[in-house]
Parts: C-alpha cells; structure tokens; sequence
C-alpha cells in the first residue's frame, strides 16, 4: 500500500500547471526545510487524521446498520445536541419508520427536535432520496432534519436541501468522519503535545 507524503500533498494544494523533473529533484527534504518546526507538526496532524478518517469511514460500512444509527445519534448527541434530557437521542430505525432512524430531542418537553436519517451507502445520494426524507419530515410537521451518509450527496440533493422552508442538514461522509474526530466518537485519544513558546513578559518584568 501506498500513500502520498505530506511533501506531495503540499505540492499539489499549490495547483501548479506542471510537475516538473526540477520540482521532483527537490524532494521532500527541501521542502520541509523551508517550513517551521510547527508547521511540520501541523501536517504531520493532519496526515494523521486524514488516515484516521478513512479507517473510519471502512469501519462505518462495514458495521450493521442498526450500529450506524447508533453512532450518528451518539455523534449529534456529543456534537452539544440534545439539551438537558435525561435521553437526548433515541435511534427508530425499524420497518415503517417513515425514513426516521434517530429522535433527538433538544429540550426537556420534546418540544424542539430535530429528525435523522442514516444511510450507509457507497453510491451517492441523489435528490429523489432526499426529497423522500423531506416529504416524512413534512408529514411529522417537523422544522429540523439531518441526513447523514457514508458517501456523498449530488448537487441537485445538496441544492433541493438548500431550498426547502424547513431546516435539513446533509452531512457527507468525509465530513462525518471529522466530526467524529473533533468530537471523540468512535476515537480514542493516545498522544497529546505541548507546544510552548518563549515568554517575553516574563523576563520583561524581572
């Protein structure tokens, strides 16, 4: 298996007309001689958990879909979703629930909730799919949605989404997998450092 280095990722975010022999005989060491100390860390970071994603992502298609929706209730749950109740988030998902795989109930009354569909899916989720969950919210008299997906939405799902009166979310998978990153679900922690910096105003005030 192979994977592009952070040189070569930092080469083509620059979108140059060409690669050419003279930037390849650079090399990496080149590169990373120009940046900080901290900038390197800060990719190194990145490279991380742009790994880390992608194991994510394998893990979520290849769970059961009873799991899936678990784990998108838990995730808006830990995202600050869900107010003070004692149950913030239930998952539905069964035969007959109208496209509804999770409750998360944003106040004590249930008087403020928001809806969620699930979908493990490889293939993209296109507009008719979306306008399904739209027409279930519609029928809940419902004001918030979200739909979340392993893949991606298409354009004319994403554009559907954006112009319906009511509020409904569409949450990709890449951007699934960061949440769950910046939100510790499904992710353990095994590293922490600690940049430190000179203190000026110490030594200014002796």
């Amino acid at each position: 298996m192979y994977r592009i280095a952070a040189a070569g990722k930092s080469l083509l975010h620059a979108q140059p007309e060409a690669i050419t022999d003279e930037m390849l005989e650079q090399g990496p060491e080149s590169a990373d001689k120009a940046k900080t100390p901290e900038e390197l860390l800060d990719e190194s970071h990145r490279a991380i958990n742009e790994a880390l994603a992608e194991q994510l992502l394998d893990q979520l298609k290849t769970g059961t879909p009873a799991a899936f929706e678990r784990i998108v209730v838990d995730l808006l749950v830990a995202m600050g979703y869900g107010g003070s109740n004692d149950v913030p988030g239930t998952v539905v998902g069964r035969s007959g629930d109208g496209g509804i795989d999770g409750i998360i109930k944003q106040d004590k009354l249930g008087l403020d909730t928001i809806y969620v569909q699930a979908k493990r899916w490889e293939a993209n989720v296109g507009r008719p799919v979306v306008q399904s969950f739209s027409g279930a919210l519609t029928g809940l008299r419902a004001t918030k949605g979200v739909m979340i997906t392993t893949s991606r939405f298409s354009d004319d799902a994403i554009t559907y989404a954006q112009q319906l009166p009511h509020t409904l979310i569409l949450i990709d998978g890449n951007t699934l997998a960061r949440y769950m990153i910046d939100h510790q679900v499904g992710v353990t922690p095994t590293k922490t450092y600690t940049v430190s910096r000179l203190d000026n105003d110490y030594f200014t005030d002796l």
